[in-house]
């Protein structure tokens, strides 16, 4: 059976999976030959422009460089340096956008340049062919040379590991990514470099074959290869069918040897080693010629390209400035500048981003030219992306894991052997962008195994920092052993004890005596004690009890203090609860309001009154020697006074609550307003009454003693005071029980509380009216003229009196029916037993005034003895009349 090698010889190719054949547009860029870019005026440089790591930076800001010095300098295989494409002045390193399909920034060097064009001191191996191989990998390292097909794998680092391993050398030259041609005009217009360097590959490899893979759509690029191989190179130039991506390094190598390269492997596993042609070219350039790899060809395509073709592009050079310079014409509703090819290309954010070693083409494609994606459809399950996938994967699994975020499946599933050519993207019919999904999914997995090395290296650090610490330690600990181990043979030698040991010892005997012993007491020292500590206590005891004053007193006023604080506190709670309870209608609360400042102001009227009076009745006996005419008017004028005050008073309580109540219901308003007329009425009818018990003439109290006049004033100020005290003692008495009330109904006890108050001003209205009409009597004949007109004065003052508190009872406890739609039941119930409690007390003081409380005997001196016989008799009369009414309304308010 013939050998891999001998098939390949006899021309035998083989075939991999899937595949496409797109439109190939390379035309547009291959007609002409190759042309020099320029210097532009900025050079922006990424330090990294491979796979691998950062070189350090070697130079600073305002160095002046030369062409082809290096920048960045690095010890290790993947650290490819950086070399200035011109020479130049360095003004900033900083961050600068790159190429790169995220579209982040990275640190750069910007280099301006002096337009000079200086080279730097070259290092050239003409000889290479009398060099080690070790030797020439590094030089190739040193001029900063990496894979220009695309990847950016650096070549020292490839060629290092394929020594002494592979046996085939292959020369990619397929380029089979639409629209770019950069390949095919190298291939065309520097054959014989490319040829020299495949040789120096050769060189150091030393394989038994090589092979140049290219395929059939490049003509004239295989006959200027043919021209310059000779016949002792052992160089194969085998061309392949044209079909999409032949040129993807594992791909290639399955049509040239036949040959599968492991998941996650790379060729040298199946001893192939691959270069790309355009690294061959640079690989001439640095060991022949000395130069650095500072500039590569780059395809300038598309139909937004005035001038199309292949220029020399330095590295660094901005992409703004080739399209300035080739005519870039961008297209109106869709501009677009894409780096790379049609399928594998990815567009670029902006055009201030630089060439790097990996850009080999610039596509400005129209609209028309290259169709935009319009937007993603569902999955039809069609299977055209996994016929096509010449990794033989299955790409809409592929895609539901990474958009799922199922990153173990998609590693389960092999997502690190797609190469992203886009062929499965290409065929889809839903147009989805599955080369976008595998990107990103891809960037996941290498974040997170990086987050998982770093955590790896963290834990063995720190495992070999413990171990260290355990090994100082018992390293130490041996140490002093060892120490004390010589000190005892030494004491041990010269007869004596080891005096550390020894002073340990006696410490720790001190020790354990001082805990074990316990103080001792002695009996008499203890009896002493215990009697000495027992007259201290009697005597503090003694002193407290002789020096501390007796404050009982205080502390039952202070108690007392506090209870009353408490009522008070807790009536201030109960009107809070009621007025948040009735806060939800705001109607009612503006009438409600209204009434209170009325009545507030009405018993202070009232109050200022009552306090007018006192003073003329008190200057009654302070004065019992006055002329008894001017103490008669005296007393007019204070009655005069006190009608006009209660007039005042009912005006402005009846006045007031009008304007603050505008928005109120029209039942309520109704309910108001018949409250005020009833007001003004009851005050008309009082005013009228203390009008006619005062319009007696003055003149009749001529005859009067001044001193039995004083006597009778006292005694009516003393009646008049207990008559208070007992009216305010029995306002504070508790109300009738509200647990018969529980099943009230809210309305019908507010109505009745209502009828309760109208029927007690009522009687007091009707008492003022009868005590001025007259009814004559037998009674009145045999009557002490002076008795008779003292129980007169004494028969009005009550009705007066009594008038009076019935109004201040009714304004202290009414309220306007139409506010208890939503009163409590329980409230209702109480308001209706103290109401009916007022009735009673109204109706008891009126009967117990009218028997005992005498008249102030100033208005009585000169009566006819009939008449005032007859006015007490109808007082009196008057008086059991009304407390009879008042008993009947109490009941008929029971009843209801």
């Amino acid at each position: 059976m013939l050998s891999i090698i001998e098939q390949i010889k006899q021309g035998k190719l083989w075939d991999f999976h899937g595949g496409i054949h797109p439109a190939e547009n390379k035309d547009l860029s291959n007609k002409s030959p190759i042309v020099n870019a320029g210097i532009p005026q900025e050079l922006v440089l990424p330090l990294k422009q491979h796979i691998g790591s950062k070189g350090d930076i070697i130079v600073a800001v305002g160095d002046n460089v030369q062409k082809g010095q290096p920048l960045t300098q690095g010890d290790i295989a993947m650290c490819v340096p950086v070399h200035a494409p011109t020479s130049g002045t360095i003004t900033a390193i900083e961050q600068r956008t790159t190429a790169h399909p995220s579209g982040l920034s990275d640190l750069c060097i910007v280099i301006v340049p002096d337009q000079q064009d200086t080279w730097c001191d070259k290092t050239t191996y003409a000889d290479y062919e009398d060099r080690d191989p070790a030797e020439l990998i590094d030089a190739i390292r040193l001029n900063g040379i990496a894979g220009l097909g695309g990847a950016g794998f650096p070549t020292a680092r490839k060629l290092q590991g394929g020594l002494g391993n592979v046996d085939i050398l292959i020369i990619n030259a397929a380029e089979c990514e639409p629209y770019i041609t950069a390949d095919d005009r190298l291939m065309r217009d520097y054959a014989e470099e490319v040829i020299e360097g495949v040789r120096i590959l050769r060189h150091i490899i030393s394989p038994k074959l090589t092979i140049i893979g290219i395929e059939d759509n490049k003509p004239e690029a295989i006959q200027a290869l043919e021209q310059h191989v000779k016949e002792d190179d052992n160089i194969l130039i085998r061309v392949v069918p044209t079909k999409y991506p032949s040129g993807s390094s594992k791909q290639l190598v399955k049509i040239l040897t036949g040959r599968e390269v492991p998941s996650q492997s790379r060729s040298t596993s199946v001893g192939v080693i691959m270069q790309n042609v355009g690294t061959a070219f640079a690989i001439k350039r640095a060991i022949i010629d000395g130069e650095p790899l500072i500039e590569r060809v780059v395809t300038l395509t598309g139909e937004a390209f005035k001038e199309r073709g292949n220029v020399f592009a330095m590295l660094g050079t901005p992409i703004a400035y080739l399209l300035d310079k080739f005519g870039y014409k961008a297209d109106k509703k869709h501009p677009r500048v894409i780096i790379g090819g049609s399928l594998m290309g990815f567009t670029l954010p902006h055009s201030n981003v630089p060439i790097t070693k990996m850009t080999n083409c610039i596509l400005a494609p129209k609209r028309k030219e290259l169709p935009l994606h319009t937007y993603e459809m569902a999955c039809i399950r069609c299977s055209a992306c996994a016929d096509v996938c010449p990794s033989s994967l299955l790409p809409q699994q592929l895609q539901w894991y990474a958009k799922d975020q199922n990153y173990e499946k998609c590693e389960e599933y092999n997502l690190q052997d797609c190469i992203e050519c886009g062929a499965c993207a290409y065929v889809c019919p839903s147009e989805i962008p599955l080369v976008q999904y595998y990107r990103q999914a891809k960037a996941e997995i290498w974040a997170r195994s990086q987050d998982e090395i770093n955590a790896e290296r963290a834990r063995q650090r720190f495992e070999a920092k413990q171990a260290r610490m355990d090994r100082d330690k018992a390293e130490r600990e041996n140490r002093f052993k060892k120490a004390a181990e010589s000190r005892r043979e030494e004491m041990a030698k010269t007869g004596g004890d080891d005096a550390v040991a020894a002073a340990i010892a006696r410490v720790k005997a001190k020790q354990a005596a001082a805990q074990n012993e316990k103080p001792e007491v002695k009996p008499a020292v203890a009896a002493a004690i215990a009697a000495a500590k027992a007259k201290q206590a009697a005597s503090a005891q003694g002193a407290t009890s002789e020096t501390l004053p007796d404050n009982s007193e205080m502390a039952k006023l202070r108690e007392e203090r506090k209870r009353q604080a408490r009522e008070r506190k807790a009536e201030k709670e109960a009107g809070e609860s009621t007025a948040s309870a009735s806060s939800n209608d705001s109607k009612k609360d503006a009438v409600a309001a209204a009434i209170a400042r009325a009545k507030a102001k009405k018993a202070q009227k009232a109050q200022q009154a009552s306090e007018q009076k006192a003073p003329v009745a008190d200057t009654a006996v302070e004065n019992a020697e006055v002329d008894p005419k001017k103490a008669a008017i005296a007393a007019a004028i204070a009655r005069a006074k006190a009608k006009k005050e209660a007039q005042q008073a009912q005006s402005e309580s009846t006045s007031e609550p009008v304007a603050e109540t505008k928005d109120v219901d029209p039942k309520k308003a109704a309910v108001a307003a018949a409250v005020a007329r009833a007001k003004a009425r009851k005050a008309a009818q009082q005013a009228e009454a203390q009008s006619e018990s005062t319009s007696e003439p003055v003149a009749e109290t001529e005859v009067v003693d001044p001193k039995k006049a004083a006597v009778a004033a006292a005694v009516a100020r003393a009646k008049a005071r207990k008559a208070a005290q007992l009216a305010e003692a029995q306002s504070e008495v508790t109300p009738e029980p509200v647990a018969e009330t529980k099943a009230v109904d809210p309305k019908k006890a507010a109505v009745a509380a209502a009828v309760a108050r109208a029927k007690a001003r009522k009687a007091a209205q009707q008492a003022e009216k009868q005590s001025v009409t007259p009814e004559p009597t037998a009674e009145t004949e045999a009557v002490d003229p002076k008795k008779a007109a003292v129980a007169a004065a004494v028969a009005r003052a009550k009705a007066r009196k009594a008038a009076q508190q019935a109004e201040v009872q009714s304004e202290t406890t009414p309220e306007p029916v139409a506010e208890t739609e939503a009163v409590d039941p329980k409230k209702a119930a109480v308001a209706a037993a103290i109401a009916r409690a007022k009735a009673r007390k109204a109706a008891q003081q009126a009967e117990a005034q009218s028997e005992t409380t005498p008249e102030p005997v100033a208005e009585t001196e000169a009566v006819d003895p009939k008449k005032a016989a007859v006015a007490a008799a109808v007082a009196r009369a008057k008086a059991r009349k009304a407390a009879q009414q008042a008993a009947k309304e109490q009941q008929n308010i029971e009843e209801d």
